[in-house]
């Protein structure tokens, strides 16, 4: 794989680009999509739209009563599933659950995640990256033959420009969280990896019709902070009538990506606001890449297929 970014044809889409807009004209009948985080925020908008256009959409949730609330809520048709990407068992069921259906996945979109204020593990693992990453990394390898067998299955994981905050790469002697630990900087770690695992996954991946690629949809005024104190979450969201994206407008590069022609057979590549953009070196380092994916398969080696 090339180190460098691969451009995508140009468009007129840029930050004020909504999700509604950069579909319209697709038409997704037939087709099966995967939403993970469909409840609130990014995600919602997500599988609102791709619905619109004819998809049938899969949402996950982390109750069957959020995922049925939200799916209600939509026309269209709609599949709620319980998800909790902390608990690995959860992800084997929802993955499990949507083999049983026997039908290709056209589209697998990774957006559910958290963003914590303070230190938490999980089986003695840093929190967000049990969550944003791993928790993902099982549900993509148990679903992966699914994808493949859509005509050009597309695999889209909602990474960061936190990233970028990940100055030290992967922290592979501190994946406890306990050494030095600072909210954002733990967020960007797992940002990173959801990058590096798109990138490995679309080496992975040649030779095949289907494709992955990650994007950074924006600071978008979701509830992304609500594990935060009162005072922070006040702040981001008063702050954020003059620079955050709308939730609308957020979902928007997450739907191209998922959606558009021109990003047919476009594979690696980290988005933002609907075009290629180059993400930091350690996002481009693939011996990084293919070194996570092999502790990540350590790491979950009971809960793969």
């Amino acid at each position: 794989m090339e180190s460098g970014v691969v451009e995508v044809d140009r468009n007129d889409f840029d930050k004020t680009a909504t999700a509604e807009r950069v579909t319209r004209g697709i038409d997704l009948a037939g087709m099966t999509v995967v939403v993970t985080g469909c409840n609130s925020g990014i995600g919602y908008e997500t599988m609102r739209v791709l619905a619109l256009r004819g998809a049938h959409v899969i949402g996950t949730a982390r109750t069957m009563e959020k995922g049925k609330t939200a799916c209600d809520s939509i026309a269209g048709e709609m599949t709620p599933i319980v998800l909790e990407l902390s608990d690995f068992h959860s992800v084997v069921a929802c993955a499990d659950e949507i083999q049983a259906m026997n039908r290709p996945v056209d589209v697998l979109i990774c957006n559910a995640g958290v963003f914590l204020s303070d230190l938490q593990q999980t089986k003695g693992l840093e929190r967000h990256f049990v969550v944003n990453h791993l928790g993902h990394f099982i549900l993509v390898n148990r679903l992966m033959s699914r994808v493949k067998a859509a005509s050009q299955g597309r695999v889209v994981i909602v990474s960061s420009e936190a990233h970028r905050s990940a100055s030290r790469g992967i922290e592979f002697d501190n994946f406890s969280g306990e050494h030095d630990f600072k909210a954002m900087r733990a967020y960007g770690h797992s940002k990173l990896a959801n990058g590096l695992f798109s990138r490995e996954l679309a080496r992975r991946l040649r030779g095949s019709a289907a494709i992955s690629n990650c994007l950074h949809p924006g600071v978008v005024d979701t509830n992304i902070v609500q594990y935060h104190s009162s005072w922070r979450q006040g702040a981001f969201h008063l702050l954020g009538r003059w620079f955050l994206k709308s939730i609308k407008e957020g979902a928007a590069t997450t739907c191209y990506v998922a959606t558009n022609p021109a990003v047919t057979g476009v594979s690696g590549l980290y988005f933002n606001n609907c075009s290629s953009e180059m993400p930091s070196e350690h996002m481009l380092d693939d011996e990084l890449a293919n070194r996570l994916w092999e502790v990540s398969e350590s790491l979950t080696l009971d809960f793969l297929v």
